[in-house]
């Protein structure tokens, strides 16, 4: 028996919060930030003047935007590959049945309840260039001392890392929820026909975890996009030397410490348009490889 609501009103009145949630956080902001994308903003008096097309066509020539793009996307693919590959390994051998396992798969999981700011500081003390256990490590095993604060490469590598662990725990969570939807049988039955765990895994394991795969290869992407902002500002500040200036730390750069805020929108509206076409991409392409049980 199905049930109806008392009135035609109270449906309404239960959704207005979100929909007035949404609207005020997301929709009016958005809106605005359009409007400013056209407009050259006084950070004095706050009034616009209208340049058109201007401001994307400064983003577009210019070589500092440029280098935020580049160092985003070997970002996002570091951030993506890493944490997928590594997630998937340990999410393989977190659901194997041996004792203590339970309390070892709980303890995966707090990286992702952490905020990105407390990672960052984690990370930061982990590789301070004097005292940090890291490198403490390496000087007394390789007898080098890299500091991640001056080399831009090493600072780079370092927050793909950091970004990466933060995202570890949400990652696993969804493959050990795959990993224990693939029938036994099947595996069973691969092993009676002589096949090993490397074959079973990857004929028989990682098809059926591919709707997973892809679903984390898109929240991933998301992530190295857009929340990464507060490991970046506590650990590099976007440097050395603008080796770590994601776009979204070139954005904040532009709206909060140099106030202009026209530039700052049309970096917001060309970040989602960028991130917009790459998931599409993503599900057109990548998409199709997808089996579904």
């Amino acid at each position: 028996m199905e049930g109806r609501f008392p009135g035609r009103i109270l449906p309404y009145a239960l959704l207005f919060p979100s929909i007035a949630v949404i609207a005020v956080f997301l929709l009016v902001p958005a809106v605005e930030a359009l409007r400013l994308s056209f407009f050259e903003v006084s950070p004095f008096t706050g009034h616009g003047t209208f340049v058109g097309l201007a401001n994307f066509g400064e983003l577009v020539s210019s070589e500092i935007y440029r280098h935020s793009l580049k160092v985003t996307l070997l970002f996002a693919v570091g951030v993506v590959a890493l944490g997928l590959a590594g997630s998937l390994a340990v999410a393989v051998l977190a659901s194997l049945r041996l004792p203590g396992f339970g309390v070892y798969r709980a303890v995966l999981l707090w990286p992702y309840a952490l905020s990105p700011a407390v990672a960052g500081t984690i990370w930061a003390l982990l590789f301070d260039p004097s005292t940090g256990p890291v490198t403490v490590l390496l000087r007394a095993v390789t007898g080098l001392s890299p500091n991640w604060m001056m080399d831009g490469t090493y600072a780079l590598a370092v927050t793909v890392v950091a970004a990466t662990w933060k995202m570890l725990g949400f990652n696993i969570v969804f493959f050990l929820a795959g990993l224990q939807a693939v029938p036994q049988e099947l595996r069973e039955a691969a092993q009676v026909d002589g096949a090993g765990a490397v074959r079973v895994f990857w004929r028989i394991t990682f098809p059926i975890l591919s709707p997973v795969t892809f679903f984390l290869f898109v929240m991933n992407s998301l992530y190295a996009f857009f929340e990464v902002f507060g490991l970046i500002d506590v650990m590099t500040q976007g440097g050395p030397g603008g080796a770590t200036e994601i776009l979204v730390y070139r954005l904040y750069q532009d709206a909060f410490i140099s106030a202009r805020w026209g530039i700052a929108s049309a970096q917001s509206i060309l970040l989602f348009v960028m991130v917009g076409v790459l998931t599409l991409l993503q599900f057109r392409l990548a998409g199709r490889r997808v089996v579904y049980a």
